[in-house]
């Protein structure tokens, strides 16, 4: 059996709370928006893994724990991305990077490199959080006049304290997700 797995930060309810607010704002779109309880940062998606890679998984996730301090990230734009791509994609909410953050993802790849079968990005971080999935199909029948201007600066900052390995399965209705372990940042030795 194999099981879709995926790092993640995952947000405080504050500001769960706050990104929320911009379904309202932004209803009239073309998108599938993510449930409140949905919102969360993946740090690496792994996809498809073996039930047997995952005992692997967990070792690496709570070494790398131990090895890092709680930070911060700070959130600063609200906005339609990837900004490469048109049409877009998303919605999301933008993030400053930082070295915390970036420490993370490299010990994650590093780790868990020739032991668990994943596909590295190749571009640098840019931390986001996936407000909402752009119906194409939709987009493109939506008039020019319908398509709101996404260009929002915000400024929300909330503590990493954990990281977590968690599950996704993929649903009509969207995805749910599912974390199965969840370890406190400890030390930074």
């Amino acid at each position: 059996m194999q099981r879709r797995i995926f790092i993640a930060i995952n947000l405080p309810e504050k500001i769960k709370d706050e990104l929320s607010q911009f379904q309202k704002r932004y209803s009239s779109l073309p998108c599938r928006w993510v449930k409140k309880d949905n919102l969360h940062l993946t740090l690496v998606f792994l996809g498809y893994i073996r039930e047997e890679k995952l005992t692997e998984i967990l070792r690496v996730s709570k070494e790398i724990a131990k090895k890092n301090n709680p930070f911060s990230i700070s959130l600063n734009k609200v906005c339609y991305g990837p900004e490469t791509q048109f049409p877009p994609r998303l919605v999301w909410v933008k993030g400053k990077r930082s070295e915390e953050l970036i420490k993370l993802k490299k010990g994650f790849e590093e780790l868990l490199s020739g032991k668990v079968p994943f596909i590295r990005e190749k571009r640098e971080l840019l931390p986001h959080i996936t407000l909402a999935r752009i119906k194409k199909w939709e987009w493109k029948r939506v008039g020019p006049d319908r398509k709101q201007k996404i260009d929002v600066d915000v400024s929300l900052t909330f503590p990493v304290n954990s990281i977590e390995v968690m599950e996704s399965h993929l649903k009509r209705t969207g995805a749910e997700y599912k974390i199965l372990e969840s370890y406190s940042l400890e030390s930074g030795t």
